[in-house]
């Protein structure tokens, strides 16, 4: 039953931010958990919500099923489609775009975090948090996803300083404050919840359920994991840079040592044949190395270069919503 709610009808408290990819056969099954919950949620705690929708270019029907539950619930539904595919972030980004509430919260289309759990994000923005991040509770991922995860956590903490238990989960609340300075933020790519953390005063973190994804499959394959951590490493710290230096200096040390024990060895021993392998291993190794470099350095030339193009994020085709 919809929400009877005076607000319901002026601007909303609450926006719930979707991104849409390719979900066809999941999106009923979405919109028949989600409406429901944010009803209840609206009818217990008296506050107007709206659910922003932003398709990213899919290729099947989703956009045409996203248009027609814009006619079934004008009242509280949009729909933001994209031109073409822009990324996850992008499409968060044009959801914070056109979110009028109060307090944000994003949410995936595959059912992976029940959209019954929004009410407990909900409840600590009420309290005065300003950024609600989540951890999953019993991840029904495989095992290979949950080490990578772990292992990009470690890695990305200890780079950037950034703490986030579990980085990969869609489920986040926001405060309009928040959200409104990382619109400000001009970059063509960001990783959106730690630029969020690195804003909030008053951050925290809840434990919420996981489930199966209820059809389709992850968007992201490998490559998009290891670029995704490569755009959150350096877009929010040199550091790798820093430790590129310091062990290039630290080679370099090595490498003249090992020239001057040569040196000596040859003119006291004579030449030997047999150094000729360690020496190529040792120049194979050093071009590894150089080689590793050029790319890290490759990947902040690269920020660099898309950031002075300054083409747009994402194109809007165009925007569903009652008139």
């Amino acid at each position: 039953m919809t929400a009877n709610l005076e607000s319901q009808t002026g601007t909303p408290k609450l926006s719930v931010v979707i991104p849409v990819y390719n979900e066809e056969d999941g999106l009923q099954a979405l919109f028949d958990r989600l409406y429901p919950a944010l009803d209840s949620l609206a009818s217990k705690r008296n506050l107007a919500y709206e659910i922003v929708f932003v398709n990213d270019g899919s290729k099947d029907r989703s956009a045409g099923i996203l248009a027609k539950q814009v006619e079934l619930r004008p009242d509280v539904t949009r729909a933001v489609l994209f031109h073409s595919n822009f990324g996850q972030h992008m499409a968060i980004m044009a959801g914070f775009e056109y979110a009028r509430g109060q307090y944000i919260i994003t949410l995936d289309a595959d059912l992976q975090n029940p959209p019954e759990e929004i009410d407990a994000l909900v409840e600590q923005l009420i309290h005065g948090h300003d950024y609600v991040g989540t951890i999953r509770a019993d991840r029904r991922d495989s095992f290979f996803r949950k080490f990578a995860s772990r292992a990009m956590n470690r890695l990305r903490e200890n780079i950037t300083r950034i703490t986030m238990t579990d980085q990969g989960c869609m489920l986040r609340g926001y405060s309009r404050r928040i959200v409104d300075l990382v619109r400000q933020c001009d970059e063509s790519n960001t990783f959106i919840p730690a630029l969020a953390y690195t804003f909030a005063a008053n951050p925290t973190e809840i434990t919420v359920k996981h489930e199966e994804r209820f059809a389709g499959e992850s968007k992201y394959s490998l490559y998009q994991l290891i670029r995704l951590n490569f755009d959150l490493v350096t877009g929010f710290s040199v550091m790798p840079l820093q430790i590129f230096s310091g062990l290039g200096m630290l080679l370099s040390l090595a490498a003249g040592s090992l020239f001057i024990y040569l040196l000596i060895r040859r003119f006291v021993l004579g030449a030997e044949v047999e150094g000729v392998f360690t020496l190529f291993a040792l120049t194979f190794f050093l071009i590894g190395v150089m080689l590793f470099g050029l790319g890290l350095l490759g990947e902040y030339v690269g920020r660099i270069y898309q950031q002075v193009r300054q083409r747009p994020r994402y194109v809007v085709q165009t925007v569903l919503e009652k008139k």
